[in-house]
């Protein structure tokens, strides 16, 4: 086995999703500290002295206790070289959600265990599902009071449409949490409390046979509902089938409490056994193998200012094949260059070390000097790759952004031109106008306060948004006489995005019928790409 194939097996590349406050951070950090990636998990939402978790860097979320990008972090664990995305949990960001799911080959839902499948939970896993990609379900939040686990796995199968499988179960909640039966090894394994938020607590692993040592652990009581839900389990719950779990059909289920690390550690260790490698993907007719092809990657995300002081702006790449030499060249598809990457780093949320090497499944970041946009394709100068685009949501909340010192004209354009290529926020003009009156607009309306305090944080700019009413966008896909001859509603507006491509807003859905029936050969989309 070559180096290259050594190095690209031992990549396991996956997101972390979850609704709001499900636990996410914390389970990322319990993680990165089992790797050694840090040393003490600090609360996320502290005291202003408490350490914050290092996937949560903007100032922003640090005020607010919410993630709003995604962060990229990896740490080595047992021979594995893991790198974990971390998702935004509010609605209000889950386009940048969907384009990392893009990147990851599988996918962890945080649920908690005393609200079940939340709204948010319900909409990431459709986009696994369109996906196709391999999920698994840790139920967290044990140490507390939480629903019914028989109860809490039914919701999982009605409400997301997937079967389950509890690989480990959990032995009481809340005050009486004892730790977790592990299905497949037969064995009670509980835990003494490290809520200091160390790793090392004292484990003690009984055999489910050895009845009497289970029942000095954990109590009669807790021993015989135990022991009546193990035999309700194995008439009732899926059979363990790897092939269904690594095609998206089962969701293995754990359970735990990430705050006090009750299984947290056997989650990880079971995850890393049964997700896969790094995945081929597809270029045209064709599919890219990891280790089969050279270096090949393509743009997921792209930051602007993570680091303040130089004001720069980062491109994240999932890299699908091969191997990334800092020194070599690569082609840039879409913008038809040869070119050397620069400053390659691996970026631990703000922190980041420059790379000399990387490899399929690895997530690399790039300094982006304005040629990158979100979907684009690197391979080497000879091959003819290209993935797929990530599509564009269509934003549902619009609204007219203001200056309020009209001399900043130059910083402000650059400020909401550079968080639109990041693809958090979409710009667009007036249609005669150009950029003397610019509209954006955003798929969750946190986003606007977002670009308000990234305007005036990063840029130096202060702005007044003025709602507007539209809720509806179209992209014009083919028209065949002059779009000032559309005949529309009194509810529509024309606009332009910034690659000028025409689009149609309006205040009511029954708008659009009646202006595609009023305008022969007039084709609209939802989609921009």
């Amino acid at each position: 086995m070559s180096n290259i194939e050594q190095e690209i097996n031992k990549r396991r590349t996956f997101a972390i999703i979850s609704h709001p406050d499900a636990g996410k951070t914390t389970l990322t950090e319990k993680f990165l500290l089992y790797g050694g990636a840090i040393n003490l998990a600090g609360s996320v939402k502290g005291k202003a002295t408490a350490r914050h978790a290092v996937s949560d860097w903007m100032e922003i979320e640090k005020e607010r206790g919410i993630s709003v990008t995604s962060s990229v972090l990896q740490f080595n664990y047992d021979g594995y070289c893991i790198n974990i995305l971390d998702t935004p949990g509010h609605q209000d960001f889950s386009e940048d959600t969907y384009r990392t799911l893009m990147a990851a080959d599988s996918a962890v839902m945080v649920i908690d265990g005393a609200k079940g499948v939340e709204p948010q939970t319900r909409k990431l896993f459709k986009v696994c599902g369109m996906r196709g990609i391999p999920i698994f379900t840790f139920i967290n939040k044990m140490d507390r009071d939480a629903n019914d686990t028989f109860e809490l796995l039914d919701e999982i199968e009605k409400e997301l449409g997937i079967a389950t499988c509890p690989i480990n179960w959990p032995i009481g909640c809340g005050k009486v949490f004892k730790g977790v039966y592990d299905r497949q090894k037969r064995e009670v394994v509980t835990y003494s409390d490290t809520e200091k938020g160390t790793k090392e607590g004292e484990t003690s692993i009984i055999s489910i046979d050895d009845e009497d040592k289970v029942t000095a652990a954990i109590g009669e009581e807790r021993k015989s509902i135990l022991f009546d839900e193990i035999e309700l389990l194995d008439g009732a719950s899926a059979e363990y089938d790897l092939d269904a779990i690594q095609s998206g059909k089962l969701t293995p289920v754990f359970f735990g409490s990430a705050l006090t690390n009750f299984g947290v550690e056997i989650f990880l260790q079971y995850f890393l056994k049964m997700t896969t490698t790094p995945l081929p993907r597809k270029s045209g007719d064709n599919m890219i193998d990891p280790v089969k092809n050279d270096f090949s990657a393509f743009v997921f995300k792209i930051q602007a200012n993570m680091n303040k002081a130089h004001r720069d702006r980062i491109a994240f790449m999932r890299i699908c094949s091969g191997k990334y030499d800092a020194n070599m060249e690569v082609k840039h598809v879409q913008g038809g260059k040869t070119m050397r990457l620069s400053r390659p780093q691996q970026i631990m949320a703000d922190e980041r070390k420059i790379l000399d090497e990387a490899y399929g499944g690895d997530i690399i970041g790039v300094f982006d000097p304005g040629i990158f946009s979100i979907g684009d394709t690197l391979c080497m100068p000879k091959d003819n790759i290209k993935y797929e685009g990530i599509p564009t949501f269509a934003p549902e909340h619009f609204a007219r952004v203001r200056q309020i010192d009209t001399m900043k004209r130059k910083q402000f354009i650059k400020g909401v031109t550079q968080i639109a290529q990041e693809g958090a926020i979409q710009i667009f003009q007036e249609y005669n106008t150009g950029m003397e009156e610019i509209i954006v607009g955003v798929v969750g309306v946190l986003q606007f306060e977002v670009l308000k305090y990234r305007l005036e944080n990063e840029y130096n700019v202060e702005i007044r948004l003025e709602p507007l009413p539209y809720e509806h966008i179209r992209w014009i896909v083919s028209y065949d006489t002059e779009l000032d001859k559309i005949v529309g509603t009194s509810d529509m507006k024309k606009i332009k995005d910034l690659k000028d491509r025409p689009l149609l807003l309006f205040i009511n859905e029954w708008s659009v019928g009646m202006t595609l029936d009023r305008n022969k050969g007039l084709e609209l989309s939802e989609f921009g790409t």
